[in-house]
């Protein structure tokens, strides 16, 4: 047990910071505070849904606080007075003025190697650009975005069936450990950051709806990684007949096909699958859901609009 237990206010919003909350929990570093993000409308009838990280919060009877704006968060830090903030995928900014509160500041998990890929889509873009790893940054913030120093970091392999979702989740695992084993020694200062190489920063951006179009004049293991990356939001999507074809699974096809095909052109491979011609290789469509239908199978699909084959995509 703690000598001494710091008063640790946690902020986060979404799936990504459950797990380090729920390590808080379980350790010597239960939160007296959770601050999360507003409720936000959500579904067809767009009713106020919580985030994940106040369900959790309610769950093991924290305490919580949802501040609209930056005055708010620093009301409620000025009256808390903690010794330290904890913050993972909170979604928005910090002032200096709110920087300034806590004793130990405010410490940052980042889901990059920074300074590599900083900004709101480092697992997105690291999948996008090919990377075979990445890991997690447990950093101080400062009043850039993800500029501060940086205490320690821990490199995870990307897997080549990694998704955005399925490589945040291992992320996420492997950040709340590192959080937790890095908290003792962030707090006795035995433990002094190293400022990032500014030159070897990188930025990414913010993940939009229309980053999912297909572009078929890319490799096929570029579309490849542009569905996995946007798995399971934005997903991937191309346009037929003046319709959103989304294409709900995706591989690359591994077997020749007619080299001589547009890209984007649709062609039934040598094993009877619905596939399209890239810039480089084929891609199988497994699933597809055409705007105002269901999803369905390919095979299922192309009983419904044979008519697909020999067409153009985009």
């Amino acid at each position: 047990m703690l000598e001494i237990q710091p008063k640790i206010i946690f902020l986060g919003t979404p799936e990504f910071a459950r797990p380090f909350l729920q390590a808080l929990v379980d350790s010597d570093y239960k939160p007296v505070l959770v601050i999360t993000q507003p409720d936000e409308p959500a579904g067809r009838k767009q009713q106020l849904q919580p985030p994940p990280v106040k369900l959790l919060a309610l769950e093991h009877g924290l305490a919580v606080a949802q501040p609209k704006i930056q005055d708010e968060l620093y009301e409620i830090l000025t009256q808390s007075q903690p010794d330290i903030c904890l913050l993972v995928a909170y979604g928005k900014m910090i002032s200096p003025k709110v920087l300034s509160i806590p004793k130990f500041g405010f410490i940052n998990v980042h889901p990059s190697l920074l300074p590599m890929y900083r900004g709101p889509s480092p697992v997105q873009t690291a999948i996008l650009n090919g990377e075979t790893e990445t890991g997690v940054s447990v950093m101080q913030l400062d009043r850039k975005m993800d500029h501060g120093p940086v205490f320690i970091q821990k490199k995870i392999v990307i897997l080549p069936i990694d998704t955005n979702q399925t490589l945040h989740q291992r992320l996420a695992v492997v950040g709340a450990d590192l959080l937790l084993s890095t908290l003792p020694q962030i707090i006795n200062q035995s433990l002094k950051p190293q400022a990032q190489i500014e030159s070897q920063a990188t930025l990414t951006k913010i993940i939009k709806r229309d980053d999912g179009l297909v572009n078929w004049q890319k490799t096929a293991l570029e579309i490849s990684r542009q569905f996995r990356a946007f798995c399971p939001w934005p997903g991937v999507y191309t346009q037929w007949q003046g319709k959103r074809l989304k294409i709900a699974n995706l591989s690359v096809l591994e077997a020749d096909f007619k080299a001589n095909l547009a890209s984007g052109t649709v062609f039934i491979d040598a094993g009877g699958q619905l596939a399209v011609a890239c810039q480089t290789g084929a891609i199988k469509l497994e699933r597809l859901q055409l705007e105002g239908k269901n999803e369905v199978s390919a095979s299922d699909f192309l009983r419904g609009y044979s008519n697909i084959v020999n067409q153009v995509l985009g």
